[in-house]
């Protein structure tokens, strides 16, 4: 086959996750990541074996917390590598909505986990096993230190946006009714438990608590239907609290405007549209690219007079503000139509007995529009969309050249023909014999071309 020398050599996907995890990896600041994360896949280990042991279905939904975890640590990772990669042809808006899908695609694998475990606890309710507790307490402290640990040393700046920017779960207005009745009584704890508690920390040290109860009903009574229980309790308040941070995860991969800036984005707009020379704002959009970045377009309508570079500025200066990427598009209210033609007519083809004529109908009156914007001054009449090259109010009446010409100095008339030879002829069909007594109706008109009415020469 042929040898292509300077052909780059195409790297299998296995190859190319090998180079970016390399890439990563040659930051300092993913090494503590990574330090974390094996030791994560080692407690995660340990603690399926104690489930196995235990038989304890609550401590396997417990355990899905840490997994939950682990995938923390991968989008914290995937978050330096965004930060460490610039804009490419292919990727014009850059990196950042690899984040948005990795929180995402955590969030909703933590419900689907949740849906198995509530799953399994259905099936136990008809059938409920013997629960062995010895290494169910410590199991439950070993994931309790290793999340809260993991928590709060890993600085994880996607989870933290959305943990602030999603909508509360219900487990964390309890508790934030809760909290406000005891800081009513200690005022001193009004810095931890308000305005509103992290939601991973919530959620881990409830399933602690909860799985404390089941330990201590199973040894007091013997009543292991309380470790189902505490499975679904767990089980719903990850749903509960997962759900959230996947729908506005999820509304941000669908490109739709936020909602707290949609009332900033309205007043930027009318403020652009009072600029001088801007005549009208239309076909805006925006969205959100990634957590806390702003993407949007906009079309303006200026004046035909204004100064195209002097409007762009001024609009950017406005939005920039608010949307980081943007994309401003100018149409000039240029209406002017070119002329139908081009190029002179000769005054020599211009008879008005070898053309027919077809009259414009007259326009309205000039007072009925706007001289500021060249368009309809009622409030009835919708503003043109992309009007560009519509007729102007000063257009000539089109001149349309007869398509039959006359045999020159053949000495053949043309005149009118009676109305009894018409009938006879076929009723005038272009065809039939009668054509040429349709051209005019005057019977005073000349036999020879180039003459007038009296026989003189046409000047």
């Amino acid at each position: 086959g042929t040898i292509h020398l300077f052909r780059k050599s195409q790297r299998s996907l296995v190859g190319k996750l090998t180079h970016e995890f390399r890439l990563v990896a040659a930051d300092r600041r993913s090494w503590k990541i990574l330090l974390f994360g094996a030791i994560n896949l080692i407690c995660i280990g340990f603690l399926l074996m104690w489930c196995s042991s235990t038989n304890s279905i609550a401590l396997t939904a417990y355990t899905y917390l840490t997994i939950f975890d682990l995938f923390s640590l991968v989008t914290c990772l995937i978050s330096y590598w965004v930060m460490m990669k610039k804009p490419s042809p292919v990727y014009s808006f850059g990196f950042e909505r690899f984040e948005v899908l990795a929180v995402f695609a955590s969030t909703v694998l933590a419900q689907l986990g949740a849906l198995f475990i509530l799953k399994e606890s259905a099936e136990r309710f008809l059938e409920q096993p013997e629960i062995h507790t010895g290494r169910l307490l410590v199991g439950t402290f070993v994931a309790l230190f290793f999340n809260l640990f993991t928590m709060l040393s890993i600085k994880n700046k996607p989870f933290a946006y959305v943990s602030e920017a999603a909508s509360t779960s219900w487990l964390q207005e309890h508790v934030a009714d809760l909290s406000r009745s005891i800081c009513g009584i200690i005022p001193g704890l009004s810095s931890i438990f308000l305005p509103r508690m992290n939601p991973f920390v919530l959620i881990d040290i409830a399933g602690a608590l909860a799985l404390c109860i089941t330990y201590m009903l199973i040894e007091i009574n013997n009543y292991f239907a309380v470790d189902t229980a505490s499975a679904i309790a767990i089980a719903l308040m990850t749903f509960g609290t997962m759900y959230p941070m996947s729908v506005y995860s999820g509304k941000v991969l669908l490109q739709t405007t936020p909602p707290h800036v949609i009332g900033q984005l309205d007043k930027l707009l009318r403020e652009v549209s009072t600029l001088d020379g801007v005549l009208e704002v239309r076909n805006e959009h925006f969205w959100t690219l990634g957590f806390g970045t702003l993407a949007g377009s906009v079309h303006v309508r200026i004046r035909r007079d204004a100064n195209e570079q002097m409007v762009l500025a001024h609009v950017t200066n406005r939005l920039y503000t608010l949307v980081s990427t943007l994309t401003v598009q100018i149409f000039k209210d240029d209406w002017i139509r070119p002329t139908l033609s081009s190029v002179p007519i000769a005054n020599n083809i211009l008879n008005l007995s070898d053309h027919h004529i077809i009259p414009m109908p007259s326009l309205k009156a000039a007072d009925n529009l706007n001289p500021a914007t060249s368009t309809p001054a009622k409030p009835s009449s919708p503003p043109p969309e992309f009007s560009f090259n519509t007729p102007g109010k000063n257009v000539s009446p089109v001149i349309l050249l007869n398509t039959q010409t006359k045999p020159y100095g053949l000495g053949f008339n043309h005149g009118s023909t009676p109305y009894s030879s018409v009938l006879n002829q076929g009723l005038g069909i272009p065809g039939m014999g009668a054509a040429q007594g349709f051209r005019t109706g005057f019977t005073n008109v000349p036999s020879r071309y180039g003459t007038n009415a009296h026989g003189q020469p046409r000047p």
